[in-house]
């Protein structure tokens, strides 16, 4: 089998990279298996890990037959998140292990432990939603706006008023820090 390993930690303060690789290697050849590829990624919730997509695109190219991980929050930012690109993985026939928490998708166990996650994402997504839901309301409730800011209809009286004094479109757009297509736009029946 070959393995790509991907590691992180969060910030550059923490020094359990080489801990995590230690361990993970050794998990390996403890399988016999063949490190192909291995990861070192330093980053905190951010969106995109392009670093973990090495690791995924890998996989995609059938270059790599097992992820092995350190734990599963190293691998990924919510339940959610987790458990879409496991599922990727598993729909790959690429086995995912987490060497901390025992989670290893090649075993009925591992498969359990992977369709609780999704439950879990499920309900991580509904209460996120219903969170969302109760803060509109409750805005709206007090009078508070949802939505969209104020768009640059706002700037009208202001587009006219300089239209009508002979300002050129690029002018106005450069006072008021807007752009020239949404002048336009206001001034569409002028002239």
């Amino acid at each position: 089998m070959r393995v790509g390993i991907y590691t992180r930690v969060s910030t550059n303060e923490q020094k359990t990279l080489p801990m995590q690789l230690k361990a993970l290697r050794q998990y390996a050849r403890s399988r016999k298996w063949n490190v192909v590829l291995e990861i070192e990624d330093i980053g905190s919730g951010v969106k995109e890990r392009k670093k973990r997509d090495q690791v995924l695109d890998a996989a995609r190219r059938r270059e790599i037959d097992v992820v092995l991980v350190w734990k599963l929050d190293r691998w990924g930012r919510s339940i959610h998140d987790l458990f879409s690109t496991m599922k990727e993985l598993t729909d790959l026939d690429v086995v995912f292990v987490s060497l901390t928490e025992a989670v290893d998708l090649s075993s009925p166990v591992g498969r359990a432990v992977a369709g609780l996650l999704a439950v879990f994402a499920s309900f991580e997504r509904e209460l996120l939603r219903e969170r969302v839901k109760a803060g509109i309301a409750y805005a709206r409730k007090r009078g508070g706006r949802h939505g969209r800011p104020a768009s640059v209809t706002k700037y009208a009286t202001k587009v006219n008023k300089l239209f009508n004094e002979g300002v050129p479109k690029a002018e106005i757009a450069r006072q008021l820090s807007i752009s020239r297509t949404s002048v336009r736009r206001l001034l569409i029946n002028k002239r």
